[in-house]
């Protein structure tokens, strides 16, 4: 690590910039990972890596300050003027490259999934308790607009107790886009299980707690497509909640974003947050003008008991901004103060937990009990 970070446990001196080093630029590095860290006080994007000689001019095009290398490797090289290592790249480079980045003395942000198992994520997050090091993944959407509003109802006792937790991510992409996220490979952990999957069961677990069973339905819908594209979740949590999960690239109709059930109230929201469509269109947090994350009061969603909100029924509940920013804020005062960071291994190995439970259950055709940890 670099001369700015002093304490060989991974907590950074109170002075001068983090310099992060990231591997990859593709959609993950350039649209959310490369902003996000630009934009957060204490942190500077110093060294990022990518082959592809389009993605190495569009990083210093954007980021005019950094330096671009070919390699993951040169990046570790530099690991003597690195303080964090991001690592954006394809899922199945995610366990081999934290590994390398821990044994160099760095600590390491990993995109989701952390690893294909939660042994292997166990593994990880020994070897950085042993080093002393920082280990997070990235779950940016326990920060999206609708997450936070949903939490704060819940956290209210607004809803009552609650019953059923309904979350979707679906789309309508009739035509794969090929590439290693629609890869039919086990390697690449391709599909939309371990992709947008990974997001809802955090957000579900993040909510509820430990799983003790999960049921799944997985199918492959596209012709040409070779990773599951069409697959729903029922979760039950050890608290008698039952989360109802779905990803999908099929859905010709969009269901809701949530349906939260519970004992006074129900919750409806449409829509997906704003943020990451802000970030593909280049805008910034702390841009001027732009307020970060926030949506129109159209998009509202609505609160209220036995009336439907396609009707008019319920009255609308303001939503909280989206706030990815806090992500690496948190992640910063981590580094420098130490304590836990915003999103730890041990939730991530919790969640592929779950992950590996569901892709049991779609391929067997029965509900998998998850045993209850120590």
């Amino acid at each position: 690590m670099s001369s700015e970070t002093s304490d060989p446990t991974g907590t950074a001196a109170p002075h001068g910039p983090l310099r992060v080093g990231l591997i990859g630029y593709g959609l993950a590095g350039s649209v959310f990972h490369a902003p996000l860290i630009a934009a957060t006080d204490g942190l500077r994007l110093d060294t990022v890596s990518t082959s592809d000689p389009e993605r190495q001019a569009q990083a210093r095009a954007e980021h005019p300050q950094v330096r671009t290398v070919d390699t993951p490797q040169a990046v570790l090289d530099r690991a003597a003027d690195l303080d964090l290592i991001v690592l954006a790249s394809p899922n199945k480079t995610h366990v081999p490259l934290a590994t390398a980045a821990l044994e160099a003395g760095l600590p390491v942000v990993v995109d989701k999934p952390l690893a294909a198992t939660a042994a292997e994520a166990e593994k990880l997050a020994a070897l950085a308790d042993d080093r002393g090091l920082l280990l997070s993944v990235f779950q940016n959407r326990r920060w999206d607009n609708d997450f936070r509003t949903v939490r704060k109802l819940i956290e209210e006792g607004t809803l009552g107790d609650i019953q059923r937790f309904e979350s979707r991510f679906e789309r309508w992409r009739p035509q794969p886009k090929g590439g290693w996220r629609e890869s039919g490979d086990p390697a690449e952990l391709g599909g939309l299980l371990y992709d947008l999957g990974s997001h809802l069961v955090d957000q579900a677990l993040t909510l509820f707690g430990p799983v003790v069973s999960v049921y799944a339905e997985s199918y492959i819908r596209r012709p040409g497509a070779e990773a599951d594209d069409d697959t729903f979740l029922a979760l039950t949590h050890a608290n008698g909640v039952r989360s109802h999960l779905w990803v999908s690239a099929t859905t010709a109709m969009l269901g809701p974003r949530f349906r939260v059930l519970g004992s006074r109230a129900g919750y409806v929201k449409h829509g997906l947050d704003p943020q990451e469509a802000a970030l593909r269109e280049g805008l910034r947090p702390g841009t001027e003008g732009v307020e970060w994350g926030v949506e129109p009061e159209s998009c509202r969603g609505r609160l209220g008991a036995g009336s439907s909100p396609q009707t008019g029924g319920g009255e609308p509940v303001p939503t909280l901004p989206g706030d990815y920013p806090a992500y690496y804020a948190a992640i910063e005062r981590a580094l420098r103060e130490g304590g836990r960071p915003p999103v730890t291994a041990s939730e991530a190995a919790a969640a592929l937990r779950v992950l590996e439970a569901a892709k049991l259950s779609a391929t067997e055709g029965r509900t998998v009990r998850i045993e209850a940890r120590a």
